[in-house]
């Protein structure tokens, strides 16, 4: 039940029906308009802008957008459960409902577990691509970001309705998996018992590598000690990629994040299993419809880059599809460029049928997201959706003080350690209490405080304080039944308390902030939801320390009590739902 859309839907009647009438065109768009919650809720329930949306397509017959929104609140008058609607400024309506339309959002959240749930949603699969680590060492904190937007956001879609895969794509075909394997191959050595000193430039330093050095022994032996490179780097570059790739599922595992796919770059090349080479076929591809061509690129603006060449190259027409420049295919030996192999991974996700394209990148990618939109759009003809959410980076703050290095990856704080300090409820939860472009300062500390100060503690501790107010129901009522059906039956009316008609109208929102979330690709909207939803019902509860009438039970009143259990169990079961969208426990006590 999503009273919004119920209304939405009342004021896209009153449209159709002056549409009839012939006063607004026949092809309006019936999409553009919203309906809200007003930003001053002295005004109203909701607030549409549908008049000031169409006033353009409305002035053959009405002479200002105040006429148009006059007929349609007068429509709106007469809709079910409308107490009023009037019209406000130079053509806003506000919306007024019957307390009764509230008391169905609570009865909705009781007989329906999946409350907030979107059907099924037309317009072909999504395919949601995050992490996408080198597998090159473990993952760090960005990386962490990332997963968690990803997975929170793949979740978050799936409840809304949409057909979503989870995908990661291994990067195992550049130059630095063979570093990797010369890395791996020393440590290997170690294993072996020998000396190897300080690491050297241009190797991986970090001690997780050791791990790797030791499953090479108990593979090989010390066959490959004595061999040149050229005879061991393959085995060595294939053990090393799977063993940091179980160190990554491992990590994300301790995230609760799983993959559909997991998708290697070195598999687009055939390289390695005798199939096909989809980069050359997604070029020629490209070149059959005419936009490959042999050319000179203009010096980049600035200061000339070490590696820029002015020579003849292999280039796609990205400026055909809102590229500032074209873009190469090939490199001067004759190789794939990075972009030429991500045009035929992108392929391959359109070839499988998604529709959609949502992938989920570091900030310092930012310069590659035109060039990849424009891939898209001629790889699909314009038909399909490729959005790039970029997150931003993370700072780890301890004291005060930022948190740099760890001994484990040499270089860097790795992820599992964050877990294992603050625990993945913590870590989750703070990662989307940001705009994913947003820069997050981490403060250590502060994520494990018992204060309002903190979002993890705060969010979980309503959950927590909710369930202590059904327990202590059924002490103070021992025979009574609260489970949902029952409560289902209790006089709703009674909620007459202002404290208490706000938290059920956050409640009748999260419908409307799952529905919104999912289309921007936004899930911080849902942490930010639950946290003013949280801080509602702490709000009212403090309330009644002060005004013993407004506790949730009154001994005296079991029909009151009953009434207030209801709104409490349908507030349980919004926060437990929203938490789960996230990735984040919700616990029924808190200690």
């Amino acid at each position: 039940m999503n009273i919004f859309a119920t209304y939405h839907g009342h004021v896209a009647a009153a449209l159709k029906a002056i549409i009839a009438e012939g006063r607004l065109p026949a092809d309006l768009d019936l999409a553009r308009f919203v309906v809200e919650p007003p930003r001053d809720p002295s005004h109203g329930d909701m607030a549409t802008n549908a008049a000031m949306v169409y006033a353009k397509e409305a002035k053959e017959h009405f002479a200002n957008p105040r006429l148009l929104a006059t007929e349609i609140a007068n429509a709106l008058g007469k809709a079910p459960g409308v107490e009023g609607a009037a019209v406000a400024g130079p053509g806003f309506i506000n919306i007024r409902l019957k307390p009764s339309c509230f008391h169905e959002v609570v009865l909705a959240t009781l007989s329906d577990a999946d409350f907030g749930k979107g059907p099924k949603r037309e317009g072909g699969p999504v395919n949601v691509e995050y992490v996408s680590a080198n597998p090159t060492g473990p993952m760090h904190v960005g990386h962490g970001r990332g997963a968690v937007f990803g997975d929170a956001l793949a979740s978050l879609l799936q409840f809304a309705g949409y057909d979503v895969t989870r995908e990661y794509y291994i990067n195992d075909a550049g130059a630095q998996v063979d570093v990797l394997a010369r890395s791996a191959y020393l440590r290997y050595r170690e294993a072996l018992g020998e000396d190897i000193g300080a690491i050297p430039d241009g190797l991986y330093p970090g001690d997780y590598l050791c791990a790797v050095g030791q499953l090479l022994k108990e593979k090989f032996g010390d066959s490959l000690k004595d061999k040149p490179e050229s005879e061991w780097l393959a085995d060595v570059r294939a053990a090393a990629i799977a063993g940091m790739m179980d160190m990554i599922r491992s990590d994300l595992e301790a995230m609760n994040i799983r993959f559909d796919v997991f998708f290697s770059e070195r598999s687009l090349t055939g390289r390695d299993d005798g199939g096909p080479d989809r980069v050359a076929e997604a070029v020629d591809w490209l070149r059959g419809r005419d936009l490959v061509y042999e050319g000179r690129l203009p010096p980049p603006k600035g200061q000339l880059p070490d590696d820029w060449e002015d020579r003849e190259q292999t280039l796609f027409r990205s400026t055909n599809f809102g590229d500032d420049v074209d873009r190469a295919l090939l490199k001067s030996d004759g190789s794939y460029t990075y972009f030429a192999s991500d045009i035929a991974y992108h392929k391959s996700k359109l070839d499988r049928g998604f529709t959609t394209l949502i992938d989920v990148w570091g900030a310092d990618h930012g310069g590659y997201v035109k060039r990849m939109a424009a891939a898209v759009k001629a790889l699909s003809a314009g038909t399909a959706v490729l959005d790039v959410k970029l997150c931003q980076l993370v700072k780890l703050v301890r004291d005060g003080e930022e948190v740099k290095m760890s001994k484990r990856s040499g270089d860097f704080v790795t992820l599992r350690e964050v877990v294992d300090e603050v625990g993945v409820d913590a870590v989750r939860l703070m990662m989307l209490f940001r705009k994913n472009d947003a820069t997050l300062d981490f403060d250590l500390g502060k994520v494990i405080e018992q204060s309002r100060d903190n979002p993890v503690f705060y969010v979980q501790y309503a959950h927590a304080r909710a369930h202590s107010v059904l327990r202590q129901a059924q002490q103070a009522f021992p025979d009574g039944d609260f489970s949902a059906a029952t409560l289902a039956g209790a006089d709703l009316s009674l909620l007459e308390d202002s404290g208490e008609i706000e938290l059920i109208k956050q409640i009748a929102q999260f419908p409307r902030v799952i529905d919104a979330a999912a289309v921007a690709h936004e899930p911080h909207r849902l942490a930010f939801y639950l946290h003013e939803l949280a801080s509602l019902f702490h709000s009212h509860w403090n309330k009644g320390k002060d005004q013993p009438q407004l506790r949730f039970i009154n001994q005296e009143r079991g029909d009151l009590a009953s009434a207030r259990v209801a709104l409490v169990v349908s507030l349980t079961r919004v926060l437990a739902s929203g938490l789960g969208i996230l990735g984040v426990s919700a616990p029924e006590e808190m200690r």
